[in-house]
């Protein structure tokens, strides 16, 4: 029996969440929702500035995963 499209994402969002909460993923959902805080206290700056300071910080944070041994969150979606 095959598996369907819902028991196939339903998996891979399980391995994520899994993989989140074991540290694995450098992009966790824990350092996102920091940025976004940081961002709404207008720590990157106002408006479209605070927005893509965030965005480029994000970034540099999925850049360093694989020299510090770690995963992106694009990365345990499609492996799982």
């Amino acid at each position: 029996m095959r598996r369907s499209n819902f028991d196939a994402n339903l998996a891979k969002r399980r391995a994520l969440n899994d993989a989140d909460a074991s540290g694995e993923v450098a992009d966790s959902m824990e350092v996102r929702m920091d940025l976004l805080c940081r961002m709404k206290a207008g720590e990157f700056g106002p408006g479209q500035v605070g927005l893509e300071e965030m965005q480029r910080r994000l970034a540099t944070i999925k850049r360093a995963a694989k020299r510090n041994g770690l995963k992106t969150r694009s990365q345990v979606w499609r492996e799982s």
